[in-house]
C-alpha cells in the first residue's frame, strides 16, 4: 500500500501543498475576521480575481512548454482601451468582443512564431510584446475611457445567485474563468495538444524525435495565451466599465506567481492547470485578509506572494528531486 501511495504523493505533492496552504490561509483569515466566514466572502475571490485566473490559465500552458509570456498584462490593457474606444464610437459589442479576441490571439500567434522560427528567447520577445501592447493602448487614449454601452452594463450588473447559499451570488462575468478552466483541463489531459505541451516541456528535442508537432504546438500555446489575455481584458473592462492603458500593471508577474504556487515548474513539463486556480485563490485570500484588516499597506500582498512563491519553488524542487531519485 505504501509503495502505491508514495508515487502519488511525489506526483501530486505540490498540488496538495497548494490546496492545503489555501485552506489554512482562508481558515486563519476567517478566524481573524468573522466577515470572511460568510459564503459571499469566498465567492468574492472569483469576482475580484476573474481576470487574473483567465490570464494565469494561458500562462500555465506557456510555462509548461518551458517558455514565459510577459505580454499578458499589456494585451489585457490594450483590449480594455481598444474595446472602450470602439464602443464609445458606436461599434456593436457583438463585433467588439470577437474582434478583441482575434486581436489577442493574433498577437500571441506572432510572438509565438518569432520565438519558434527566429529562436529568440521568449522573455525578450514577450517583453517586446508587452511594450508594444501598452504603447498601443496609450496611443488609443492617454486617459481612462468610460464604457456606457447598455450590453456591457447589463453584464456588469447581472448577478447569478448560488444555490444552497443564502444571499450569495457572483456576477455573470466571474463565471468566464471557471468555464475556461474546465476547457483548459480538457485540453491539458485529454487531447494530443496537451500531451505534446508536456512533452515539449520535458524535452523539446525528444518531442521532435518522437515526431510530435513541436513548432506548431509552441505557436498555438502563445496564441492561446494571447486569447486568454484578450478574454481577461474583456472581463476586466466589463467589471470596471472602463478601458485604460494603465490597467493590470504587473499582472504578468501575478500570473507567473499564481502558476508557480499552483505547482508548475518554471522549467516546464511538470504542472497542473487545476493547481493554478488555487494559486490565484491564495493571492486573492491574502488581499482579502489585508482588506479586512484595513490598517496594513497593500504592499504586504507583494511581500506575502513573494515569500510564498519562494517557498513553493523550494517545495517543487524537493518533490522533483525525490521523484527523480526514487
Amino acid at each position: 500500500m505504501a509503495r502505491r501511495i508514495k508515487p502519488l504523493l511525489l506526483h501530486y505533492g505540490p498540488l496538495l501543498t497548494t490546496i492545503t496552504i489555501f485552506i489554512l490561509a482562508y481558515l486563519i483569515g476567517a478566524q481573524m475576521y468573522p466577515a470572511m466566514q460568510k459564503p459571499q466572502a469566498f465567492f468574492n475571490l472569483f469576482i475580484n480575481n476573474g481576470s487574473l485566473l483567465i490570464v494565469s490559465i494561458g500562462m500555465t500552458f506557456v510555462i509548461l512548454t518551458g517558455g514565459i509570456d510577459l505580454s499578458v498584462g499589456g494585451v489585457l490593457a490594450l483590449t480594455t482601451a481598444a474595446s472602450a474606444a470602439l464602443l464609445r464610437d458606436g461599434a456593436s459589442p457583438l463585433v467588439v468582443m470577437p474582434l478583441m479576441l482575434l486581436m489577442g490571439t493574433t498577437l500571441g500567434f506572432v510572438l509565438g512564431s518569432i520565438v519558434h522560427f527566429f529562436k529568440v528567447q521568449a522573455f525578450i520577445v514577450t517583453l517586446m510584446g508587452l511594450f508594444f501592447a501598452r504603447g498601443m493602448a496609450y496611443i488609443i487614449s492617454l486617459t481612462s475611457v468610460t464604457i456606457t454601452d447598455s450590453f456591457y452594463k447589463s453584464l456588469a450588473l447581472t448577478q447569478i445567485h448560488i444555490p444552497f447559499f443564502d444571499k450569495a451570488y457572483v456576477y455573470v462575468y466571474a463565471l468566464v474563468g471557471p468555464v475556461l478552466l474546465l476547457v483548459a483541463i480538457y485540453l491539458a489531459f485529454f487531447t494530443r495538444f496537451g500531451r505534446t505541451v508536456y512533452a515539449i516541456g520535458n524535452s523539446e528535442q525528444s518531442a521532435m524525435l518522437m515526431g510530435l508537432p513541436v513548432g506548431r504546438t509552441k505557436i498555438l500555446v502563445y496564441a492561446f495565451s494571447g486569447f486568454c489575455s484578450a478574454l481577461a481584458g474583456i472581463v476586466f473592462s466589463i467589471s470596471l466599465l472602463a478601458g485604460y492603458g494603465q490597467f493590470a500593471t504587473g499582472m504578468e508577474l501575478d500570473a507567473i506567481a499564481s502558476v508557480v504556487m499552483g505547482g508548475t515548474l518554471l522549467t516546464g513539463g511538470v504542472g497542473n492547470v487545476f493547481g493554478t486556480l488555487f494559486g490565484v485563490l491564495i493571492e486573492g485570500t491574502i488581499i482579502s485578509i489585508l482588506q479586512y484588516n484595513g490598517t496594513l499597506s497593500s504592499w504586504w500582498t507583494r511581500i506575502g506572494v513573494g515569500v510564498l512563491t519562494l517557498i513553493f519553488i523550494g517545495i517543487q524542487s524537493l518533490f522533483y528531486f525525490r521523484k527523480k531519485h526514487s
